[in-house]
């Protein structure tokens, strides 16, 4: 079994773990975790000891929630890995029942929305990106900048998350820069200037044909597209008025022709660069437009 770890951050900025069971393709969450957002709790043993409660009276009512829990060594609050509890998607949710509440109808409502996938886990990290103080500390405009955005979104998912890529890739006929000149290419875009919104736009497509990532880069760069916007003119793209259709042919115009990217970008413009829901539709606009059409 390989392991990999994944942080989803939730309500309070609390981090649930969750590790990649290779042969049975799936997920293994943290039950400590878990009850501890369930809870409201901050205290590791009280957490602990809850859980060494709830699990007794679970085993004496034959519940499958004690049943379908398996152990796995995942790392402690005291820096080392212990065998800990863990559940997969199913059992979270059997083990979600268990605690009635508000929070943890918002939890099971959060929790079987999201996808149990590499795009569904991604997605709730970007949502949480908003609420998070770690939004404020991206540097924006720069290639470090991008590699930060998308550590965030893709790490434990990715074991390339936040690392440029060693080698070529290409969409359909489009060769991406080629990855041995990939370093002073995004020396060079980096360097470029970004005080009017043609020069920003200009300074996002040279970063889409450059595509530094393996994986993951659209969602990553319209992410570092809005935080140079919100900068630079205080303003940012509200993502709902533009429709895949128009986005996807804008940017495979945009090597050659990007005043079609520019005029649909401009006109979808707005002030609400601080507005939460504007933030989490434009995440659900982002991953949308990622989604193959079957």
């Amino acid at each position: 079994m390989s392991n990999a770890k994944i942080s989803i951050r939730f309500f309070d900025d609390r981090e649930v773990r969750a590790l990649w069971d290779e042969v049975n393709a799936k997920w293994w969450f943290s039950v400590l975790d878990i009850v501890a957002v369930l809870t409201g709790q901050n205290d590791y043993t009280k957490t602990r000891n809850y859980w060494k409660y709830l699990k007794a009276r679970l085993k004496k009512e034959n519940s499958q929630v004690v049943s379908d829990t398996t152990q796995l060594k995942i790392l402690a609050p005291d820096g080392k890995k212990r065998l800990a509890d863990m559940l997969d998607y199913n059992g979270i949710i059997a083990l979600g029942k268990e605690f009635p509440g508000k929070k943890a109808n918002r939890f099971m409502e959060w929790f079987t929305y999201s996808e149990d996938s590499i795009d569904g886990k991604s997605k709730t990290k970007a949502y949480a990106m908003f609420e998070s103080s770690f939004i404020n500390s991206i540097e924006v405009g720069t290639t470090k900048g991008l590699q930060q955005i998308h550590a965030y979104l893709f790490g434990g998912l990715y074991d390339f998350a936040g690392q440029i890529r060693q080698k070529n890739i290409s969409k359909g006929s489009f060769q991406f820069a080629v990855s041995h000149f990939l370093g002073d290419t995004l020396k060079q875009i980096e360097a470029m200037p970004e005080t009017t919104f043609d020069e920003i736009v200009n300074k996002y497509v040279e970063m889409n044909i450059a595509h530094p990532f393996m994986e993951g880069n659209g969602r990553t760069a319209r992410i570092w597209l809005d935080l140079i916007l919100k900068k630079r003119l205080k303003k940012c793209v509200d993502w709902s008025k533009i429709s895949k259709l128009y986005y996807i042919n804008a940017m495979m115009l945009s090597p050659t022709k990007s005043i079609v990217l520019k005029s649909l970008l401009e006109e979808a413009l707005t002030t609400k660069i601080n507005d939460r829901e504007m933030f989490m539709q434009g995440i659900d606009y982002s991953y949308y437009y990622e989604e193959n059409d079957s």
